[in-house]
């Protein structure tokens, strides 16, 4: 599910190539639109873009969408928390420059605040993973093989482009390496009254 007609199009065209065209659809329409019901729901790199004005919908959404017993998954990178709301408000000057030139419209929550909209909007929690330190040695990597193709890359969407992204990424692997950001997996599932049915360990979780 995108809003972006070339990312539409561009996913659909190697799921074609991939011969999976008959087991993987997209849509190209706003998620909260979306109708039915699911059994797994996963948001990976997605909620970043949503907006903390808009939480209560996208809670809402994956609520009404997930089927009793269902699992949601999500993903997303989380900012530390402050001593109070006004002070998480406050964007640095590193925070600014990400939001206008890598990600626009970008906003990112702490964890506690997605555990309490979880619960909020009618989720049990079952289990949480930080997985900072595995994201800096990503972004690293990431950095490494950019910066090995970057004549490639400058020929495809500029140099200013590519130089942005080159500190982007560096930036972003500091970053958790030195746990100025985090980034949490957390799994949920519609609470219910009495037992939830769910496997009672994270392995098993996790099939």
């Amino acid at each position: 599910m995108t809003l972006s007609q070339e990312q539409f199009a561009y996913a659909n065209e190697r799921i074609a190539r991939a011969g999976l065209s008959d087991r993987v659809s997209l849509e190209l329409r706003d998620y909260a639109l979306i109708e039915g019901g699911f059994d797994k729901i996963a948001s990976i790199g997605m909620f970043e873009q949503v907006g903390l004005a808009n939480h209560a919908t996208y809670f809402r959404t994956v609520n009404r969408l997930l089927n009793p017993g269902g699992l949601y998954l999500h993903h997303s990178i989380a900012r530390p928390a402050k001593r109070d709301d006004r002070r998480f408000s406050r964007r640095p000057k590193e925070y600014a420059a990400l939001v206008r030139y890598i990600f626009p419209g970008g906003e990112l929550d702490h964890i506690g605040m997605s555990i309490a909209n979880l619960q909020r909007h009618g989720f049990e929690v079952h289990d949480m993973e930080a997985w900072r330190e595995h994201y800096a040695r990503t972004c690293r990597l990431w950095h490494d093989r950019l910066m090995a193709r970057a004549d490639a890359a400058a020929r495809e969407v500029g140099s200013v482009k590519t130089r942005l992204w080159l500190a982007y990424l560096a930036g972003c692997s500091l970053a958790f390496e030195r746990n100025t950001v985090g980034i949490y997996q957390t799994l949920a599932s519609k609470r219910v009254r009495g037992p939830s049915g769910l496997p009672p360990t994270r392995a098993d979780l996790y099939c």
